[in-house]
């Protein structure tokens, strides 16, 4: 009897309702919120890899310069090189999914 009763509430054309309703909800938030224009994406991009790059190249720059002065070769560069690689990486993460939120809002 109860599988009856749920077969009764989800039938398939309460099932074409439901996503015919969800369809329209989607087409109104499109509207709504349209999508970035070509030279908007380029520019993400370009702020992107400016956000990777720039701490990336700080930290080769303060690497060698610390090894100048100490005579290390390499000991402080290229860990000071990855450190800057992962903080451009973990930054435009964040700006990635700060930029996503926006959006969605």
């Amino acid at each position: 009897m109860i599988g009856h009763r749920r077969e009764e509430r989800h039938s398939p054309e309460d099932r074409l309702a439901r996503a015919a309703q969800d369809a329209a909800g989607r087409a109104a938030r499109a509207r709504e919120v349209p999508e970035p224009s070509l030279g908007s994406r380029l520019g993400q991009i370009g702020i992107l890899g400016w956000a990777i790059v720039l701490p990336t190249l700080l930290g080769l720059a303060a690497g060698r310069w610390l090894d100048r002065i100490f005579g290390t070769g390499v000991f402080f560069s290229a860990p000071l090189l990855m450190g800057g690689a992962a903080l451009g990486f973990w930054s435009a993460w964040k700006w990635m999914h700060r930029e996503q939120g926006e959006r969605r809002d």
